[in-house]
């Protein structure tokens, strides 16, 4: 009951309406052409409801809600494993969000293994963008910190800053987010000198 709660205050009660023609299966006594529609049209829908999930996640998130954030991002990783495949690089931002919300909540055995597979499917996927990649090194970044191995949240931060740059420009509001992530690592440090630059970098 607490979980189908959490569900409903999550996600559920937005998507509800839209889960009723993808869970509703095509009369069997169609064309090729209607099948061919039906198909397009179900990949459209699974595609708005990933969308939809994913900007709850996002929005639980950034309000602290890091438990609510949680079945609004598994939604985008069911729906986006459906459509794109279990190994599509599609599914790191999702992958990420989850991450990201169990870190929140403390989870951090959890957020290693999501973070671990986005990992994983980012490495064996070169053409995989430095958009994607900064995502997951900032994720893995501030992972770490919570973790409080800083010298690795250190790591990845820099490389979040290095990848965002390089995609979005040096005074991007994008590379910005890893020098204030970074500054409040060397805080945390008791590096303040160091911590004030970086703040006044962002």
């Amino acid at each position: 009951v607490d979980h189908q709660k959490a569900d409903w205050d999550s996600i559920h009660q937005r998507i509800c309406q839209l889960l009723i023609p993808i869970r509703t299966s095509l009369p069997f006594l169609l064309s090729e052409k209607e099948r061919k529609h039906g198909a397009e049209q179900l990949v459209k829908r699974q595609k708005y409801i990933i969308d939809l999930a994913h900007s709850a996640a996002r929005e639980f998130i950034l309000e602290g809600k890091h438990k609510e954030a949680i079945p609004a991002a598994l939604h985008a990783l069911r729906f986006g494993t459906e459509v794109y495949g279990s190994n599509s690089v599609q599914l790191v931002p999702a992958y990420l969000l989850l991450a990201e919300a169990s870190t929140g909540v403390g989870h951090l055995p959890e957020a290693s293994k999501y973070l671990s597979r986005a990992q994983w499917i980012v490495l064996r996927t070169p053409e995989c963008g430095a958009a994607v990649q900064c995502k997951l090194h900032r994720s893995l970044g501030l992972f770490w910190a919570a973790a409080g191995d800083f010298e690795q949240a250190l790591y990845h931060l820099a490389n979040d800053i290095y990848l965002a740059s390089s995609a979005f420009g040096l005074k991007s509001l994008e590379t910005s987010g890893g020098y204030f992530h970074m500054a409040n690592v060397f805080f945390r440090q008791n590096k303040t000198d160091v911590a004030n630059s970086l703040y006044a970098e962002v």
